[in-house]
């Protein structure tokens, strides 16, 4: 595949433009603040062979919260490749798209990887609605399904011997579920492909289904991914919403070998209607789970971190001002209940010891900044304190004494930065190889 340079974006003459990635397998480092791309880069060098790296990578939402546009998060990436002498292929992931304004954005900044999330089309309580209550809501939708006789009464077999039955009451449910985002979504498509396509621009394009309460179904992946498919979308990996519990900040909470079972078969889709990668959101810290992400996607899959980036890099404030890291944890504190609202998070300021409870900086490294691991039950938790640091990265971050603050002790300690991110995702990256 060529690689281009893009003329409105800040570039690195000795640094390739980021470009498709394809079915490889891919690792996604978002950076929230711009300065951790070093340790990206160190990580890979350590641990990531045959792994392909997008190391420019940032949401629309989290731009917004952390005050950086698209021009600036290419661009921290791409000094940071220059220095580094990168010279291998990359990728770029304007993360969770909205509107085709979002996609202009990003575009003009060189992003080639575009993760298209129709999430405020999704009807969120689908699952838990009655027959005569999904009858009505489909005549008022319907028009958004136009696929719904097609599928009805039909069988598959999948390579796995699942077998997925359209009934008229699984349709109904998928097409009140999904029906107006499977639309918004093709149309999101067309304005990627549009714009990339008049500026003769390289690009490929994620879909993700993975904001929901209940998992995606097998019968909901097929449908969904057949339609965006046959509607041109040049799909190159799919996120579901997988069994169990993928919170932010901490390990996968549910039972692996299910987990496994269930992503042999949705792998078997993507094989089947594909190909196409199965990514992983949330995929910070989900290092039980990685071994068998890879072995059952046959190393067809894609894995999406950005928080725990910014996680780590309080432990450099923790090691290096211990001080400052404790005001940085009790403002989190105070932001938490507000902060924590679009997230799906179990911990709880009662269940977690407040910094005047805890002596020294050592404790507080303990309780706030150790990851969380489950009891062997997948039902109970241990050190909750990490999640309350990630839902408040936005406040920190655009404090006018903390953000700032936070900062100038990463570029007072680039080396500590770069080795702690090395060594937290070499650990991710080594999970993710025992299964290729």
């Amino acid at each position: 595949m060529s690689q281009k340079t893009f003329s409105q974006a800040p570039q690195t003459s000795s640094v390739p433009a980021a470009s498709e990635l394809g079915l490889a397998p891919s690792f996604g480092f978002g950076d929230r603040i711009g300065l951790a791309t070093p340790g990206h880069i160190a990580a890979m060098r350590l641990s990531a062979t045959g792994i392909a790296p997008i190391f420019a990578q940032q949401s629309i939402r989290e731009m917004t919260r952390t005050s950086r546009d698209p021009q600036g998060v290419m661009g921290d990436a791409m000094d940071a490749l220059g220095a580094a002498k990168w010279e291998s292929q990359h990728g770029a992931d304007a993360d969770h798209l909205k509107t085709p304004d979002d996609v202009n954005r990003t575009a003009e900044a060189g992003f080639t990887f575009f993760t298209i999330d129709p999430s405020d089309h999704v009807d969120q309580k689908a699952d838990d609605y009655s027959e005569s209550q999904l009858r009505e809501l489909f005549a008022k939708i319907k028009d958004s399904a136009p696929w719904f006789d097609g599928y009805l009464g039909k069988s598959v077999k999948l390579s796995t011997d699942a077998e997925i039955n359209f009934d008229e009451i699984t349709l109904l449910r998928a097409a009140v579920k999904y029906g107006p985002a499977i639309r918004e979504a093709i149309a999101l498509a067309d304005h990627i492909r549009f714009v990339q396509t008049e500026a003769n621009r390289d690009f490929e394009i994620e879909l993700s289904v993975d904001e929901t309460d209940q998992p995606t179904t097998l019968a909901e992946h097929y449908i969904i991914a057949e339609q965006c498919l046959q509607a041109g979308m040049k799909l190159v990996s799919l996120a579901p919403r997988f069994i169990g519990d993928l919170e932010k900040g901490v390990d996968y909470i549910g039972d692996v070998a299910k987990l496994e079972a269930s992503l042999h078969d949705h792998a078997a889709i993507a094989e089947a209607l594909g190909p196409y990668k199965l990514s992983l959101h949330s995929g910070s810290d989900k290092i039980s789970m990685y071994p068998a992400l890879a072995r059952a996607t046959r190393g067809r899959f894609h894995v999406k971190t950005a928080g725990t980036s910014y996680l780590e890099a309080l432990r450099v404030v923790a090691v290096c001002e211990p001080d400052l890291f404790r005001e940085m944890v009790e403002y989190s504190r105070e932001r938490y209940n507000t902060d924590r609202a679009t997230y799906h998070v179990h911990a709880t300021l009662e269940t977690v010891a407040a910094p005047s409870e805890l002596g020294s900086n050592q404790e507080l490294q303990d309780v706030y900044l150790e990851r969380w691991e489950t009891v062997p039950d997948g039902l109970g938790f241990t050190k909750p304190g990490r999640q309350i640091l990630h839902c408040a990265f936005g406040s920190v971050l655009t404090h006018d004494r903390l953000g700032p603050a936070l900062r100038q002790c990463l570029l007072d300690h680039p080396e500590t930065y770069s080795e702690i991110l090395a060594e937290h995702f070499g650990r991710h990256l080594s999970a993710l190889k025992q299964g290729l």
